[in-house]
């Protein structure tokens, strides 16, 4: 179930709305309200749209790489991520605020949140979270009810009587918060519960009125407690709230605030200063530019009505806002994507009356709403889910298993795979380690350290001759990592096994820092070293780049789990 307030607004969209715009937006809803992962008939029936509408619009979807499709499903593809990132790099909230919230979470050793008001919801926007046994597990873009959380009662203070009436609308419309997928759901209550639940958030919005923050007493599962405090932009406005999240089996909601409140508050206040500095350097991402024009012609010439240019256009328009571009006006997001006026006027009309944008009339700001197009669950892929697609692309390409591989200690560890049908293959399964020094992946990964840490690594190894093939010689193992290094890959001849031959390149991240390897591993006998290389080093740094591509987007506000 779609929460309410996320589906297309009831009154009628006005004259200039662009009508492929607003299918795609139903359609990527209904693949986040899904998980991530729809059949093409399940789509079909819950947006109400016909088969070849829907067919059209994920062929759109998946040519912006939005959306891939594996067999009968429609899956969300971590490229989506660039339009909620468009949204937090506007807000500038996780940029100023993040490292701010992740101090004073390393300082309490408590799980810290930056929450912002979406209708009658709450927002994550940043999460630092401890790893504990009983832990925050929200992820940024999750949206809860403002009754159930600490930050709700801060953000409703400033509600009118109409953000009032569509509050009790939405709650007797859904008892249960079933529309709120990242909460556990509530009992379905009597008139008499119901009615004290909705009278003491009431209360509670008048206790933090006067006392400046507010209190989660387990209001979204037993156990969970958590204190907010408003942080305030330069008119006295509420911008976001920030959460110190904790636990009644570490404090009681009676023992939390005295424990926490003194140093929340030096943190907001250090914050309010930080959102009043001018920003420093330039945009942290480059804008979208006219190419994009360039871009939808080639897409339209290659995939004909199979690719709608009018939808393409109107998502686009939301990669126009960034760092440094919180509120545009239509001259400016025309320039930024390059498209026609009269089409960006359109477009942001459009994505006005779905929610994802607002306006004074001059300018336009990307709102909360724009997270709900899947940026929590993709926001919560690891770096082997992220790899998988690439390996399997990889693997038909190549007719030879494919693995991803990190560093645990001196070894690697498989931490994705998949395998290809040989009468001969390498059968190796997920966690399996080997030493690093006798094996492709292992040798990208060492030359990806820093070349102190690569050198005190190699001066504490002790290698042994695993195959008559091995090298152990630390000097000469030094050199091969040197010219992986250089060469950006490594090609190991039945070193680790006789008979087998891998080769692997790194995987950076957006930092540069080499986070993974990739390899193929075939059969020595089938090719020459040389042969090995020419046919499958290309298709290894395809499938590599991709990775990285992936990880350039993921990256810019989630933490990519590596396993």
């Amino acid at each position: 179930m779609t929460h309410p307030a996320a589906t297309a607004p009831s009154a009628p969209p006005p004259p200039e709305a662009v009508g492929p715009l607003m299918r795609s937006l139903s359609v990527l809803r209904e693949l986040a309200a899904g998980g991530g992962r729809r059949s093409v008939g399940d789509l079909v029936r819950d947006t109400g749209l016909a088969r070849s509408t829907v067919d059209r619009v994920l062929s759109t979807l998946t040519r912006l790489g939005y959306v891939r499709t594996e067999g009968r499903d429609a899956v969300l593809a971590p490229r989506l991520l660039e339009l909620g990132n468009a949204y937090l790099a506007a807000s500038e909230l996780p940029d100023r605020l993040g490292p701010l919230a992740d101090r004073l979470a390393d300082e309490l050793d408590e799980s810290v949140s930056l929450a912002v008001p979406d209708g009658d919801g709450v927002r994550f926007v940043h999460q630092a979270t401890r790893r504990r046994a009983m832990s925050l597990a929200f992820r940024i873009g999750d949206l809860l009810p403002a009754e159930r959380g600490a930050p709700g009662a801060l953000f409703a203070d400033g509600w009118d009587e109409a953000d009032w009436q569509r509050w009790r609308v939405r709650r007797a419309a859904d008892p249960t918060d079933a529309g709120f997928p990242a909460v556990p759901p509530r009992r379905a209550e009597d008139e008499a519960a119901d009615a004290a639940a909705a009278a003491d958030f009431v209360a509670r919005v008048a206790a933090a009125r006067t006392t400046g923050w507010s209190l989660d007493d387990q209001l979204i599962e037993p156990g969970l407690v958590a204190v907010a405090v408003p942080v305030r932009d330069a008119d006295g406005r509420p911008v976001c709230a920030l959460s110190v999240v904790s636990h009644t089996s570490r404090l009681s909601a009676e023992a939390l605030p005295g424990a926490v409140l003194p140093r929340l508050r030096e943190t907001v206040s250090a914050m309010e200063d930080a959102l009043r500095a001018p920003r420093e350097g330039p945009a942290s991402e480059t804008a979208p530019g006219p190419s994009h024009a360039t871009w939808m012609r080639a897409s339209k010439q290659e995939l004909g009505p199979e690719f709608v240019e009018s939808m393409a256009r109107g998502l686009i328009t939301l990669t126009a806002f960034g760092s440094g571009r919180a509120a545009l006006p239509l001259t400016a997001v025309a320039e930024a994507t390059g498209l026609a006026r009269a089409t960006a006027r359109r477009a942001l009309i459009t994505l006005e009356h779905l929610g994802y944008l607002t306006t004074d009339g001059k300018l336009f700001r990307p709102t909360p709403k724009v997270l709900e197009l899947g940026f929590a669950h993709l926001a919560g892929l690891t770096l082997p889910e992220i790899a998988l697609p690439h390996l399997a692309s990889l693997v038909e390409r190549v007719h030879d298993s494919a693995s991803m591989a990190v560093l645990a200690g001196d070894d690697i560890q498989y931490v994705a795979r998949v395998p290809t049908v040989r009468i001969m293959s390498v059968n190796i399964t997920l966690g399996t380690r080997f030493p690093a020094y006798p094996t492709s992946m292992g040798r990208v990964l060492l030359a990806g350290l820093p070349p102190a840490e690569r050198s005190a690594r190699l001066a504490r190894l002790r290698p042994e001759p695993l195959t008559r093939h091995t090298v152990t010689d630390p000097e000469r193992l030094g050199a091969l990592l040197e010219e992986a290094h250089s060469a950006g890959y490594a090609l190991v001849d039945e070193e680790l096994e006789e008979g087998l031959r891998s080769l692997a390149v790194p995987v950076h991240d957006r930092t540069g820092r080499v986070v993974a390897a990739v390899n193929v591993s075939t059969h020595a006998a089938r090719s020459t070293p040389d042969e090995a290389r020419e046919a499958l080093l290309p298709a290894l740094r395809t499938a590599a780049a991709g990775i990285e591509a992936d990880l350039w987007v993921a990256g810019r506000y989630a933490r990519i789990p590596v396993r």
